[in-house]
């Protein structure tokens, strides 16, 4: 398909740390691209604790806003930036995500759990979000899984080292502490401007090593 816009998937499960998902899904819809989000059933739940109740993820990207976490929050996404989200179940395997026929350009799970990452690593294609990334993998895209658990089973270390060797890259929320991180929304969009990176996505977070000061 000629001149499309940019696809990118976003699986949010349930593991802590659902504020990396919900940023990054606002900082992509802020570009002209097409979004389709997965939430998990146990992202729901994580979500309505960490997020003020939320239960959808429009509901947590004001709650995210209105969290704190900034010393001056982000604008909220306008009609038009909200409307290039498309949100699914998580067992909907009638969504285009769910076939290698429909063109999407990456795809990042973020917060990933262990038991996610787990059905990635040994293709337990039994929800959507695992298929989609089964997808990305079997047809060469981009994937991007942000794990969050810590410390760290024998187990899931292979499982991240199974995936890493299907092709995906392994991003773990580490923050970097050299851009002099002043509150927490700072350390989440860290994170996130990685996350866009290695998604193949254009960032204006962060800037590259070397060019700090242009």
């Amino acid at each position: 398909m000629k001149n499309r816009k940019k696809r990118y998937v976003i699986a949010i499960t349930g593991a802590s740390g659902i504020a990396f998902g919900i940023d990054l899904l606002s900082k992509l819809a802020l570009a002209d691209c097409e979004i389709y989000c997965v939430l998990t059933a146990a992202a729901k739940d994580v979500m309505g604790r960490e997020l003020d109740g939320a239960q959808t993820v429009f509901q947590a990207m004001d709650a995210l806003r209105l969290s704190g976490f900034w010393k001056i929050p982000p604008l909220p996404l306008s009609k038009k930036e909200i409307s290039r989200i498309s949100t699914f179940e998580d067992g909907d395997f009638d969504a285009p995500i769910a076939s290698g026929s429909f063109l999407f350009d990456a795809m990042a799970v973020s917060p990933c759990s262990m038991k996610t990452l787990g059905k990635i690593a040994n293709s337990i294609a039994d929800t959507l979000a695992v298929r989609a990334a089964e997808v990305a993998l079997k047809e060469r895209r981009r994937l991007v899984i942000v794990p969050r658990e810590t410390p760290l089973a024998l187990t899931s270390m292979r499982n991240m080292c199974a995936v890493s060797e299907a092709g995906a890259v392994v991003l773990p929320p580490s923050p970097g502490f050299y851009s002099r991180p002043a509150c927490v929304g700072d350390i989440i969009e860290f994170v996130t401007a990685r996350t866009l990176s290695a998604m193949g996505a254009e960032q204006s977070i962060l800037k590259e090593w070397g060019y700090e000061s242009l």
